[in-house]
C-alpha cells in the first residue's frame, strides 16, 4: 500500500514537470508555471523526507508485522496438527494399521518413535497414531516431546517444554474456558488426520474391549 502511494506521489510529481515544460514552450506564462510547479514539488519532497517519510515506515513495519503474525498463525497450526501428516512418506509410515486397542499412560510412552517406529500421542482422552507425521513427532521432530505421551495441556497452551507434561494422568481441571475448547479442536484436527486407535484410561479404569467389527467401522470412518 505505501509503495503504491509513492507511485501516485511520484507520478503526480512528473505531471507538474511535464505541464511546466509545456507551459514554457507554448505561453508567455510559462515560466510562472514552471517556478509554481517547482514550489509544489519540493513542498511534497519536503513532506516525504520528514514527517511523511517517517509515518511511511512506521506503516510498512506494521505490515511486516502482521504477515509474520499470519503466517505463524496458520502454518503454526498446520505444522502441529492439520498438516503435519500431509504428504509425508517414510519406511515408518509403511506400517499396517493398528488394532484398536485402550492404552494406560505407562503403555502409551512405549510408543514414542525410539523403542518401536510406531508413534502414538493422545489428545483429549483420545489415542492417535501419528506416524506418517514421524518427521514431525519422532524422535528428532520439532514435537517429538509429545510422542508417547498426553499432549492436551501443550497443544491448550501452544508449550512445547516438559512443564506441559505430567508424569501422572492429566485431568485437565485446572484449564480455563478457552483453552479446553482449543483442546477440542485439536482433537477433531488430529481425528481427521490420523487413526483413532484407542482411549486414554484413567488410573484404574479397564480397556474395553473391541471386535474386529468395531474396529474396521471405525477405520472406515476416517477414510
Amino acid at each position: 500500500m505505501a509503495a503504491g502511494d509513492g507511485d501516485v506521489k511520484l507520478g503526480t510529481l512528473g505531471s507538474g514537470s511535464e505541464s511546466g515544460r509545456e507551459g514554457g514552450s507554448g505561453s508567455p506564462g510559462g515560466a510562472g508555471v514552471v517556478a509554481e510547479g517547482g514550489g509544489w514539488a519540493a513542498a511534497a519532497l519536503a513532506l516525504l523526507t520528514g514527517g511523511g517519510e517517517m509515518l511511511l515506515n512506521v506503516a510498512l513495519v506494521a505490515l511486516v508485522l502482521l504477515g509474520a503474525y499470519r503466517l505463524w498463525v496458520r502454518w503454526g497450526r498446520r505444522g502441529l496438527g492439520a498438516g503435519a501428516g500431509a504428504g509425508e512418506e517414510s519406511p515408518a509410515a509403511a506400517l499396517p494399521r493398528m488394532k484398536k486397542r485402550d492404552f494406560s499412560l505407562e503403555q502409551l510412552r512405549q510408543f514414542d518413535g525410539s523403542r518401536t517406529p510406531r508413534i502414538l500421542l493422545a489428545v483429549n482422552g483420545k489415542v492417535f497414531d501419528v506416524t506418517k507425521g514421524s518427521k514431525f513427532y519422532g524422535p528428532a521432530g520439532p514435537y517429538g516431546i509429545f510422542a508417547g505421551r498426553d499432549a492436551s495441556r501443550g497443544l491448550a497452551t501452544f508449550c512445547l517444554d516438559k512443564d506441559a507434561l505430567k508424569d501422572e494422568y492429566d485431568d485437565l481441571s485446572d484449564l480455563n474456558a478457552v483453552q479446553m475448547e482449543s483442546v477440542r479442536e485439536w482433537e477433531m484436527q488430529f481425528k481427521e488426520k490420523y487413526d483413532y486407535v484407542g482411549r486414554l484410561l484413567k488410573p484404574g479404569e479397564e480397556p474395553s474391549e473391541y471386535t474386529d467389527e468395531e474396529d474396521t467401522k471405525d477405520h472406515n470412518k476416517q477414510d
